[in-house]
């Protein structure tokens, strides 16, 4: 008797993702950063470091390789996240041997490291300093690759609660919980331990050579071009937590207090190029 379709496709999975470790490591991020590349942004003749967006929101323009309109930002984000969603649940078993339980620690660092990111931003050091270093050596598009959606659905759907309520709850999910999983264990779980050892799925957290720990903190400012500064202090500083700790699951609770800490600072100055 032959077995069920779906138990063929399940075992043929489970043996993809012993065979190439590194699939559920990038799959869940490569899925986020996919779709996410065609998420639209609001014109702005004012960009900024921080995805800076000064003109009116209602003028639609796309920062993806398409145009596509403005006001499909919240309906692209959200495909966005339950895609994403899907890809981690399809992979969460492979990161059953890196769960472990989070104390105060991580907490404590997110919170620093929530100030850190908001102060590092509004100096605009990114801007002004190597804004000009990246303009000599023609490379000064890289900041305005950083610009965010800057969606903000109170100037987009006056009014309309019965859309605003989902879409922040949704794009809360997305910010505070999804970002935090798939980017520590991209970059923790897997980037540096690859760069650090060939057996790298045998190396333990939080243990890094120097051309691992460089890389850890160089391609995080790739990720976020817009906030280089921002960036490179931050991952370094859960860089730290993570060689005190050894433990992942602290450094996803710091990176989701901080993000926690942007979008209630977000909410509460209607400042919404953060994010």
């Amino acid at each position: 008797m032959s077995k069920p379709i779906g138990k063929v496709i399940l075992e043929k999975w489970q043996e993809i993702l012993s065979l190439h470790r590194w699939v559920a490591y990038v799959l869940p991020i490569f899925v986020f950063l996919l779709i996410g590349s065609f998420e639209p942004t609001s014109n702005s003749e004012n960009g900024n470091l921080l995805g800076g967006i000064e003109g009116e929101s209602s003028l639609s323009s796309s920062g993806s390789w398409i145009e596509i309109p403005y006001r499909f930002y919240p309906w692209i984000y959200t495909f966005k996240i339950l895609m994403t969603a899907f890809a981690l649940r399809i992979v969460w078993p492979a990161f059953k041997p890196l769960r472990r339980s989070i104390g105060w620690k991580g907490i404590a660092f997110g919170l620093v490291g929530g100030v850190a990111w908001i102060s590092l931003c509004h100096l605009d050091w990114d801007y002004w300093k190597i804004g000009s270093i990246l303009k000599t050596i023609k490379l000064d598009s890289v900041l305005g690759s950083g610009v965010r959606a800057s969606f903000n659905p109170f100037e987009e759907w006056k009014g309309a609660t019965w859309f605003i309520i989902p879409f922040l709850l949704v794009r809360s999910i997305g910010l505070i919980v999804l970002v935090p999983i798939i980017e520590e264990h991209f970059l923790r779980g897997f980037v540096i331990r690859y760069f650090s050892t060939e057996r790298w799925w045998k190396h333990p957290i939080g243990t890094a050579t120097l051309f691992a720990a460089v890389v850890g903190t160089l391609l995080p400012m790739l990720m976020h071009p817009g906030e280089l500064l921002a960036a490179a202090v931050w991952f370094s500083w859960i860089s730290l937590l993570a060689w005190h700790t050894k433990n992942l699951w602290e450094c996803i609770a710091a990176h989701s207090v901080t993000n926690l800490m942007l979008g209630v600072y977000v909410l509460a100055t209607n400042d919404w190029r953060f994010v």
